[in-house]
């Protein structure tokens, strides 16, 4: 399957996840819509991450009245990440067998879910 072109714009990160995705899977163009949100906010956290590593990477920074508190890039990272994953989970991609566990093995849901989503992969490539 070839990979569709990675959208104008995106960096290392998003092009990276993009072509991951794109290279296994065919989508409707709602779905590439979703998946290059998904990218951008991929791009968007790894800018987020070197900016923390470029300040050193510190749990702390110094409040509005001076106190102590998280450092607020933490509390952004969790969001941007917790986005990405509402993002990916929209396009309802099969599981890779083993991939959680290691070991192949999945409880009854999981397994139910993944080969409802493999056969309507399965049916877009016929």
């Amino acid at each position: 399957m070839a990979t569709k072109q990675a959208p104008a714009g995106l960096n290392r990160a998003g092009k990276a996840l993009w072509t991951a995705i794109t290279e296994k899977y065919e989508f409707r163009p709602d779905e590439l819509a979703i998946l290059e949100d998904a990218c951008r906010m991929a791009d968007l956290i790894a800018a987020m991450e070197g900016a923390w590593a470029d300040d050193g990477s510190p749990m702390t920074s110094e409040g509005s009245q001076g106190q102590l508190v998280v450092h607020p890039l933490i509390a952004e990272l969790r969001q941007y990440r917790n986005a990405r994953a509402r993002l990916l989970k929209q396009l309802a991609l099969p599981d890779d067998v083993g991939a959680a566990s290691g070991n192949g093995n999945t409880n009854a849901r999981s397994a139910q879910a993944r080969d409802a989503a493999n056969a309507r992969w399965a049916r877009r490539g016929a």
